[in-house]
């Protein structure tokens, strides 16, 4: 067996130098990659259990509309707070349609407070239910949805992995920060 000179000693161990870089470059992009796409999906988890709260809001309302006709005005409301959350497309977007949405809901409740009849309707019992426990499960994505958020922020930020990060595009996700008092969920009982 022939002995290596220092020239191909040296060139091997710049080889071997390189095929860790690229190994490592590799690993990084994939990390990123991955943990964007974690983001992305809890983020469409998030948006589904808004959307199911969306769903529920138009049968509440037609149960109600049907006991107090007369209070078109609160039935508005809630159908643009709605509709404002169905097209928010960011965290703070969809903060803010969640606050206006939850203080029409509010009123839309202290309303229901009149019809005693109302407030003894099944359908109308059970869609309280439901929404509390959708309340529930919002509250549970959004918790989530900030997890995969900070590993991909932490991920973004920490060296060496955020020169990957730079050449590649991967920014810094936007965290679900909800207003004071808004992580307690909506006590919809409690409105009666």
């Amino acid at each position: 067996m022939k002995k290596l000179s220092g020239s191909q000693k040296w060139l091997i161990g710049i080889g071997v130098i390189l095929v860790l870089l690229v190994l490592w470059f590799a690993g990084s992009y994939n990390g990123l990659v991955r943990s964007d796409e974690t983001v992305n999906e809890k983020w469409a988890n998030v948006q589904t259990a808004y959307q199911r709260r969306a769903d529920l809001i138009p049968n509440l309302v037609e149960v109600v509309k049907q006991y107090a006709e007369h209070e078109e005005s609160i039935f508005i409301a809630v159908t643009e707070a709605r509709s404002a959350m169905m097209s928010a497309k960011t965290p703070a977007q969809l903060q803010s349609a969640d606050n206006q949405l939850t203080s029409t809901l509010k009123t839309l409740f202290a309303v229901a407070e009149n019809y005693p009849n109302l407030k003894a309707n099944e359908n109308f019992l059970s869609l309280q239910d439901e929404l509390a426990g959708t309340e529930n499960r919002i509250k549970t994505e959004r918790d989530i949805y900030n997890g995969a958020v900070k590993d991909m922020n932490v991920k973004v930020r920490r060296f060496p992995t955020n020169i990957v990060a730079n050449m590649f595009g991967f920014d810094l996700k936007e965290s679900f920060e909800s207003n004071p008092g808004s992580e307690n969920v909506v006590d919809v009982k409690g409105l009666f």
